[in-house]
């Protein structure tokens, strides 16, 4: 089925909702994108153009491997689709793309379709359109799963030529057909590559030449047999980021899960844990000294929330004056404290927190941004503007107008130096 059957076959539980009422001017900072099956076309070197990633329609019933998984084959059913790439199968999750279901519990965690999801997923026109009913501005996106979170399948290709001329292919992409039909409305972040720091930060430049403001990498890169962040394997990327004031977004869980034994809840506590995995994440960055080192990086960390900071901040003033007596050997010569650099260099990104949303000022009103997490089971569409009106409503007094304007969008605007409308709300 091609995506023009798919969009005239949208099944009822789809179908747009009323728009909804705009109380704020907001940039979402953490959504996701389907990749759609034309995007390598004409992208690709001519060598290179009968291997590109390509959609192919699965034989309903036969068995389809999950190499390293507890949980038996796949079974596909009617009409369903995948990502093929170097002779792998990449499979697309039903909890990955369902804006407009009612029900996830009736979802089947199996391959699915382009008729399964809402158009906005993987058609820009459509993804605007859903951004409008939702009264969203702007949107950060993040590859799907033909991509990895972080361009992680790329950069592991089995031929490292193809691996890369598929990641500048994706890029291409994302700037001249994602982001460029609506310059306004998509902040520009691409992926780079990983397993040349000195070709990643060419493409960061490659990139931040023609505008793009933004990059995503792994979370936690040690957990996928790349070198830690401790050494200087990944500075030639972070230096690129700092010195075109590309963002690095680190999105939860592109590192992988936390590893759990024998259950039968293990998506339960995965994303139940998402707060932790983003704690840690935070923790290994800010000990790194990559944020010493590069003192003009922004570090996003997507969709871990920010009930956690407080604790850690607390945790970091403790031990500077106890366990570490006042030394800090780990950074000669530097005078600013680990809190005050979690508080510098670091940016947190919120869903839904409302039990720490009152201590917004000890984190930072300038540190903290919205997401909506489209079209994810987590995502908020088609009513995060109720609901963020709801939660600024509950706090009272505690957050001024201007506090207010910072979460919403001021912070993203100034974070991914993104334009903002001529009026904006509140």
């Amino acid at each position: 089925m091609t995506i023009a059957e798919s969009a005239n076959e949208i099944p009822e539980f789809l179908r747009d909702p009323d728009p909804r009422e705009v109380h704020y001017t907001v940039i979402s900072v953490d959504d996701h994108l389907i990749e759609p099956p034309e995007m390598f076309e004409d992208r690709m070197p001519k060598r290179f153009a009968d291997q590109a990633p390509r959609i192919r329609n699965l034989e309903a019933g036969k068995p389809i491997p999950r190499t390293g998984s507890k949980f038996g084959p796949l079974i596909p059913g009617e009409n369903q689709q995948a990502w093929e790439y170097e002779g792998e199968l990449f499979v697309q999750v039903g909890l990955n793309a369902v804006a407009g279901h009612t029900n996830y519990q009736e979802l089947r965690n199996e391959p699915s379709s382009f008729a399964e999801m809402r158009p906005g997923c993987y058609d820009i026109h459509a993804r605007i359109h859903d951004m409008d009913l939702n009264g969203i501005w702007a949107s950060v996106n993040f590859p799907s799963h033909i991509t990895g979170f972080s361009g992680t399948v790329f950069s592991r290709s089995k031929d490292p030529e193809l691996g890369h001329a598929t990641m500048r292919a994706w890029n291409d992409w994302l700037f001249e057909d994602w982001h460029g039909a609506y310059p306004e409305r998509i902040v520009p972040m691409g992926i780079t590559w990983l397993t040349d720091p000195e070709l990643g930060a060419a493409e960061i430049r490659r990139n931040a030449e023609r505008g793009f403001t933004a990059v995503t990498m792994p979370e936690r890169p040690h957990r996928l047999g790349y070198p830690s962040l401790h050494g200087g394997y990944w500075d030639p990327i972070l230096r690129a980021c700092e010195e075109t004031d590309t963002a690095l977004c680190l999105h939860v869980g592109s590192s992988g899960l936390v590893e759990l034994g024998d259950t039968d809840c293990r998506y339960e506590q995965n994303i139940t844990f998402f707060p932790g995995l983003s704690m840690v994440s935070g923790i290994e960055w800010l000990w790194s000294g990559v944020p010493v080192r590069f003192p003009g990086l922004k570090i996003v960390l997507a969709e871990g929330g920010i009930g956690w900071v407080p604790m850690v901040l607390d945790r970091l003033e403790y031990i500077a004056g106890h366990a570490l007596r006042g030394g800090m050997e780990t950074w000669p010569g530097v005078d600013i404290t680990p809190a005050e650099v979690l508080q510098r260099n670091f940016y947190f990104c919120v869903l839904d927190d409302p039990s720490t949303m009152p201590a917004a000022h000890r984190i930072g009103v300038d540190h903290i941004m919205l997401e909506t997490d489209y079209p994810h089971s987590d995502g908020t569409w088609p009513d995060s503007q109720a609901l963020i009106h709801q939660r600024f409503t509950d706090l009272g007094d505690v957050l001024s107008v201007d506090d207010i304007r910072k979460i919403t969008h001021q912070n993203a605007a100034r974070v991914f130096r993104h334009p903002l409308p001529e009026k904006c709300l509140p």
